[in-house]
């Protein structure tokens, strides 16, 4: 063999994995305040860093029915403004010390973040009570964040993916709050400071929640000021609110939104798949991974590196608390829609009636295994998995185990999962693209075709 095709030969092969290194966790301390509030702590003296995440087990699915996007808006106006400091203030204050300072919200949970040099880890522990405990949502911040919010909701409306996202999660989730992925302009209406009053009160709440510390600190000092800053919140109450069951879906239907002129279609084909607890959870990453989760999974390959069809098609593998999906998905040519659902649909069937092969399983687990070190190895990666531990019931040995459970996985497994949740015959299909040029296409794969406008109205039923 000359150089040449040895060098060729090489480019193509793909390096061995390498071998497999301890993660060398550092040991946490756990404990609880008299009003709930759970706390971990982790020592890591390596950088003069500290991370605070103060995470409660409310999110968007506790929004009240009639104020959609609730803990969005509340998340978004928390450190605007508290008894003692003015939004300026607060934003001088995060710059004067060089920290950071967040809140957000997810379905499942709500957190206040904030990092700085650990120099100034007192002034930025109390500022992050201060929001948490004393924000007081100043009428003309409430004011000016109804109207950018309401600018907002007209972009999305603009945005193909937003109404693929929105129609889908009206039809997996139906009656469940996970149907809702934004605020409506008749809650921003309705909204008053006293209602984001209110609910801060009622669902930020110490036994309802997790403090927790990663960075260099003295533990008997740090513990000192918890106490002084979060001992006097009073606990609240956490009981689980009961929520409606997802609707069943028994043939493949789909749902067309109406985007005139659009010169592609975004697909997305989905079904209910598991919560994130569920014992199946891993089967699925693996299967996830091998059919759509990167740029050499089996959906990339095909309807981008076969087909040309696509910048990219993936899956998405969405578990959360109480329910979850499971996705296909790609950004199309409108003139290829229907020639995509074919793809879309023939490896759909195959990770179903066929086992993925000895290599595709074991790069893989290979990538799983290898990927998941990196995105602890900072101190920001590993609070943000801790957060999701404690938000969402996993297993205390979830990191340490992580690789073990993915290189248990095997491939009868992961083919089981597959004919579970990969139910292509009552899959909800939506299609955000030009009605008038896609729905001859489409029609082959449902006997169903609902269509809808950008608004979100239904404007038609068509039947095959």
């Amino acid at each position: 063999m000359n150089t040449t095709m040895q060098a060729e030969t090489f480019r193509r092969q793909m390096p061995p994995p390498l071998a497999s290194r301890p993660l060398n966790l550092p040991d946490a301390f756990s404990a609880t305040l008299a009003n709930g509030l759970g706390l971990v702590l982790i020592e890591d003296r390596r950088l003069p860093l500290i991370s605070f995440r103060l995470a409660f087990r409310s999110g968007d699915a506790n929004d009240p029915e009639n104020l959609p996007g609730l803990s969005d808006m509340m998340s978004h106006l928390l450190s605007e403004g508290t008894e003692t400091r003015t939004s300026r203030q607060i934003a001088e204050e995060i710059e004067r010390l060089g920290a950071a300072l967040s809140v957000g919200s997810t379905s499942d949970f709500s957190t206040v973040a904030a990092s700085s040099l650990s120099i100034y880890a007192d002034e930025v522990l109390e500022l992050l009570a201060d929001v948490t405990l004393r924000s007081t949502f100043p009428q003309n911040e409430v004011d000016l964040a109804r109207e950018n919010t309401k600018q907002l909701l007209i972009q999305q409306r603009a945005q193909p993916n937003f109404l693929a996202s929105e129609r889908m999660a009206k039809v997996i989730f139906g009656a469940h709050p996970y149907s809702s992925i934004s605020p409506t302009e008749e809650m921003l209406d309705a909204l008053t400071r006293d209602d984001l009053l209110s609910f801060r009160v009622s669902t930020f709440i110490p036994n309802n929640a997790e403090l927790i510390v990663i960075g260099d600190f003295e533990h008997d000092a740090l513990m000192a000021r918890i106490e002084a800053l979060f001992a006097g919140w009073s606990p609240g109450d956490s009981s689980r609110i009961l929520w409606p069951a997802l609707p069943k879906r028994t043939a493949r239907t789909i749902y067309l939104v109406d985007r005139p002129g659009s010169a592609q279609s975004n697909i997305v084909i989905a079904n209910e798949a598991i919560t994130r607890t569920s014992p199946d959870y891993f089967p699925m990453l693996l299967m996830h991974t091998i059919l759509g989760a990167n740029a050499s999974s089996r959906l990339f390959m095909n309807l981008r590196e076969h087909k040309g069809y696509t910048y990219g098609a993936y899956s998405n593998l969405d578990a959360r608390r109480l329910a979850g999906t499971f996705r296909a998905t790609a950004e199309v040519r409108t003139a290829v829609t229907g020639a995509s659902l074919h793809e879309f649909f023939y490896e759909l069937d195959r990770i179903r009636n066929d086992a993925v092969s000895d290599e595709e399983i074991t790069n893989a687990k290979s990538y799983l295994s290898g990927v998941f070190p990196i995105r602890i190895e900072t101190q920001d990666g590993l609070i943000d998995q801790l957060v999701n531990i404690k938000m969402l019931d996993l297993p205390d040995d979830y990191l340490r185990t992580y690789r073990d459970q993915v290189n248990a996985v095997s491939t009868a497994e992961i083919q089981a999962v597959a004919r579970k949740y990969v139910t292509p015959d009552d899959a909800a299909i939506v299609i955000v693209g030009d009605a008038a040029e896609i729905t001859e296409q489409v029609k082959p794969y449902s006997d169903k075709i609902e269509v809808y406008d950008t608004e979100g109205n239904k404007k038609a039923v068509g039947r095959k």
